[in-house]
């Protein structure tokens, strides 16, 4: 409900409306506090998104970013250039996949965590995977670069508590503990090697 796709194949476009969650979306749908452009949370996520385009890791590429005042607060907005060909993990593991896919995802989101990306929801929903089975990350909002740290940990384990919730929503996606080891064993790897 809150992201919209503008422009037409090859060169589109997402529209992304920030909306608040949880208990205060309830009652509050999109407004936050102004405490000045630098603390907008859409230019925060073009910002963050700008440096990984940079790094060359795999992340839409920003394009616009706006905010609008309505009185103490603000609304606002992000565009970025649509991923093409990706879907979210969640639905690349209705088939069965092999450990070395498992180990690439977790590989993959070793590079961002050595480039210090933090992602505040990494999800299975925020993870996509192309058709060169090549991870990409969606959904910065509240993503920061952080010094090494326990974080790392925190967003492994949100991961996969992220993908047990899902496989227990529908027993038939194919994800087992091993292959939750396989990515594990592709993260370490990675750390080993950089």
């Amino acid at each position: 409900g809150n992201t919209l796709f503008v422009g037409n194949v090859p060169k589109q476009f997402v529209l992304r409306h920030y909306k608040r969650g949880g208990l205060v979306g309830k009652i509050v749908n999109d407004l936050y506090v102004y405490t000045g452009e630098d603390q907008v949370r859409a230019f925060a996520e073009w910002r963050l998104l700008k440096k990984m385009v940079d790094f060359g890791l795999r992340v839409p590429r920003p394009a616009a970013a706006r905010y609008r005042r309505v009185g103490p607060f603000y609304t606002a907005d992000l565009i970025t250039l649509r991923l093409p060909d990706v879907q979210p993990l969640s639905a690349v593991i209705a088939e069965e996949r092999d450990a070395g896919f498992w180990r690439s995802i977790g590989s993959a989101i070793h590079g961002f965590h050595d480039h210090g990306v933090y992602h505040a929801d990494m999800n299975a929903y925020n993870l996509q995977i192309d058709p060169a089975n090549r991870l990409w990350m969606l959904d910065f909002d509240k993503g920061r670069l952080r010094p090494p740290g326990t974080w790392q940990q925190e967003t492994l384990r949100r991961l996969h508590r992220s993908l047990i919730k899902i496989k227990s929503l529908d027993p038939r996606l194919c994800f087992l503990e091993s292959d939750w080891e396989a990515l594990l064993e592709g993260y370490f790897s990675a750390s080993r090697s950089a």
